[in-house]
């Protein structure tokens, strides 16, 4: 009787031909971009973007994941009130499109948010000891970051909690008997194990924010797609402006997700 090879097996011993085409594709754009004067006036213009999408995306996914952990955690505390708030958090959020909460964050939350700061501080205006805010002192950017920070919370906050309640209860049991406290329990016994399983999806987060920091174009952040749209307009050269935007972003998205994968692999061999 023939033996089938395991799946993950299988797998280890494809190789990896889908990156040889990506990268040969990769290449000839490389040199189509350094050899057209078109395709290079548009990159040169685009990718000066490219910082706004990593810093966007890097502070958003930094504030999105301590959020999302803080109500993972208060989804998991002992009081049913703080349990129905965490739950009722992440149901709410996450059915609210990114596209929606980022206008309703910049126009209607924002504006909510200043005017509260202002009534908080209005003894010491009136006393001349601090001067009121505006809604434009509060850029287009941080609103946007905003967004994207409680937009993506409930998500990981529910990446968080599946990771935590994978570990085995026994060994929870066993950190309890042996007189170790909560936050010991936490760093020692449940987090070392937790994080093999919420690291997959929580890179996978981290490449769509990415991908949904695209998003903030609309509210005229500099990004790469804002850019690509501005440069469009004016020179009506769509095909270009949009392709060498798609090029850019793909090497952002399949880098990070080569590099996070490695990490993955690593963390499963220690």
């Amino acid at each position: 009787m023939a033996v089938r090879p395991s799946p993950d097996r299988h797998v280890k011993d494809d190789y990896p031909w889908w990156l040889v085409a990506l990268v040969t594709i990769g290449i000839v754009l490389a040199a189509v971009i350094v050899a057209n004067d078109i395709y290079a006036q548009v990159f040169r213009t685009v990718v000066n973007g490219v910082g706004i999408t990593v810093f966007v995306t890097l502070v958003a996914f930094v504030l999105a994941t301590v959020l999302g952990l803080g109500i993972c955690l208060l989804g998991m505390a002992d009081s049913q009130v703080l349990r129905q708030i965490a739950r009722f958090y992440i149901e709410i959020i996450r059915g609210i499109p990114i596209l929606v909460l980022l206008f309703y964050v910049a126009f209607v939350g924002a504006p909510a948010l200043v005017a509260g700061y202002n009534f908080l501080i209005s003894p010491l205006v009136t006393s001349g000891v601090a001067e009121p805010i505006l809604v434009r002192d509060l850029s287009l950017m941080w609103r946007a970051i905003i967004a994207l920070t409680v937009g993506y919370s409930s998500f990981i906050a529910e990446i968080f909690r599946a990771g935590f309640q994978s570990v085995d209860l026994g060994q929870i049991e066993a950190a309890k008997a042996l007189g170790l406290s909560r936050y010991r329990r936490f760093r020692s016994v449940v987090f070392p194990q937790a994080i093999r399983v919420i690291f997959p999806p929580l890179s996978n987060d981290f490449v769509s924010m990415v991908k949904d920091s695209s998003l903030v174009s609309v509210l005229g952040v500099a990004d790469i797609t804002q850019m690509g749209k501005v440069y469009a307009a004016g020179s009506f050269r769509f095909f270009e402006t949009y392709s060498i935007v798609t090029y850019i972003y793909l090497i952002l998205t399949i880098g990070l997700s080569l590099a996070l994968r490695r990490t993955e692999r690593w963390m499963k061999s220690r």
